[in-house]
């Protein structure tokens, strides 16, 4: 799908190399179909000696030589970076944008242009080959495209299509599920250690076992609910562990942890849309 494409990304922060890496370990792709740039020119030396890629200074020069087009760089700079490679962008040129909060339409809006889109909301995790990824794809955007899209991002994880109007509670979710999770296991651990544990130990027995309780959920398919009743005893130490936990409100929190998440999503999605509609 990948092999004639030449792939090009608009910035080489930690979420573009993470993709860059999945990219030739999963060998979909070859260093030499490989173009980045960045304004930072230990970024790029770094970036070229350990993977092998092509490297430039220059945005415009990404999109001349590149079929598939990663902008992976800061909303905040987002505007002024489209606004300098539009009039490189071809007709046939897929553009997957990854910049948070920053819909299509206004994409489209600063090139002055309707493009082939698509926008992804990644997370974290993707640096680790374990993330997850949703897809959006825009309307000019084709099933190739959208493939296209899916073997990148799955190259460093797992992804899935979903419509733009959900990426707000994607965020809200996946996008800042990292962070609630590691609250978790900081928390499991600070537990292991007040019961007598060393700290090394316990921090290993806490993540391990999120790791596992996960890989466990995805490989059986089983409802999560369902796995949690055949580790539950009658009278035993499981059970009177839930029990604390539903009456300290914990399955209440993480669900109003994503709900507040997302409304923020939401708001800072305005504030970008307001920022770039602006002259």
């Amino acid at each position: 799908m990948l092999k004639n494409k030449q792939v090009g990304f608009v910035g080489a922060g930690n979420m573009g190399e993470a993709l860059i890496k999945g990219l030739l370990h999963g060998h979909l792709c070859r260093p030499e179909q490989i173009t980045c740039s960045d304004i930072r020119p230990e970024r790029l030396k770094a970036l070229k000696g350990a993977y092998g890629v092509k490297t430039t200074s220059s945005n415009s020069e990404v999109v001349k030589h590149s079929d598939i087009v990663i902008l992976a760089v800061k909303p905040q700079i987002l505007k002024q970076v489209v606004v300098d490679i539009a009039r490189h962008v071809e007709p046939l040129k897929l553009i997957i944008s990854i910049a948070a909060g920053v819909a299509m339409e206004s994409i489209e809006t600063c090139a002055k242009q309707e493009l082939k889109l698509i926008r992804v909301m990644p997370n974290i995790c993707v640096s680790v080959g374990e993330g997850i990824s949703a897809i959006a794809a825009g309307k000019h955007a084709t099933n190739e495209d959208r493939m296209a899209a899916k073997a990148i991002f799955d190259s460093a994880g797992k992804s899935l299509f979903i419509e733009e109007y959900l990426l707000d509670a994607v965020t809200g979710l996946s996008g800042s599920g990292p962070a609630y999770i590691f609250l978790i296991i900081d928390a499991l651990a600070d537990a292991g250690v007040k019961v007598g544990l060393a700290r090394s130990d316990a921090l290993l027995l806490a993540s391990q076992t999120v790791l596992g309780s996960a890989k466990m959920l995805i490989e059986t398919g089983e409802h999560p609910g369902r796995l949690k009743d055949l580790v539950t005893s009658p009278g035993g130490t499981s059970i009177e562990g839930l029990h604390a936990l539903e009456e300290g409100g914990v399955r209440t929190t993480l669900i109003k942890a994503v709900e507040v998440a997302t409304q923020r999503s939401k708001v800072l999605g305005e504030m970008m849309k307001n920022s770039l509609a602006k002259d």
